[in-house]
């Protein structure tokens, strides 16, 4: 399912090229380097968004193009939890767990390591982060279709 999900998530991040190119009024090519430039799911995000909210942007535009943006980047949190993680499993029941590589700054220490036990609750939320990203795939292509951007 990780791969799935890697998979799925990186060819519909990919379709971000086709909306800059047409935000931006540019070729295919441009836009890739722009998108290739970019070397961060979030910078990637931002700058769909910010092309979007220009003064000259249509606002029917806007709203579809942050709709998928705000779809992207709720699909990403469950995307990073297992990319950026450590995968732990007992050595007696095998039970796998993420180990969050993350530190948090408190007032008078550090915390890390959080551990997650994935569990069925985690399981169905791959699925459905699976899912997701397959409709807003869907979705996206629907879009480009319609407003006539490079394809």
């Amino acid at each position: 399912m990780l791969g799935q999900l890697n998979y799925s998530f990186t060819n519909t991040e990919s379709l971000l090229i086709h909306i800059i190119a047409g935000l931006t009024k540019v070729d295919k090519e441009t836009s890739s380097i722009i998108f290739l430039t970019l070397n961060t799911t979030r910078a990637r995000l931002s700058l769909v968004e910010r092309l979007s909210k220009r003064k000259k942007s249509q606002k029917n535009l806007r709203t579809e193009v942050l709709q998928i943006t705000k779809s992207m980047s709720d699909i990403i949190k469950i995307k990073n939890k297992y990319n950026h993680c450590i995968y732990s499993f007992d050595n007696e029941s095998g039970q796998a767990a993420t180990i969050l590589m993350k530190i948090f700054d408190k007032k008078n220490e550090i915390k890390y390591g959080k551990l997650d036990h994935i569990d069925q609750n985690e399981l169905d939320q791959l699925r459905k982060a699976i899912k997701d990203i397959g409709n807003l795939n869907i979705t996206i292509w629907e879009f480009l279709k319609k407003n006539k951007f490079p394809i």
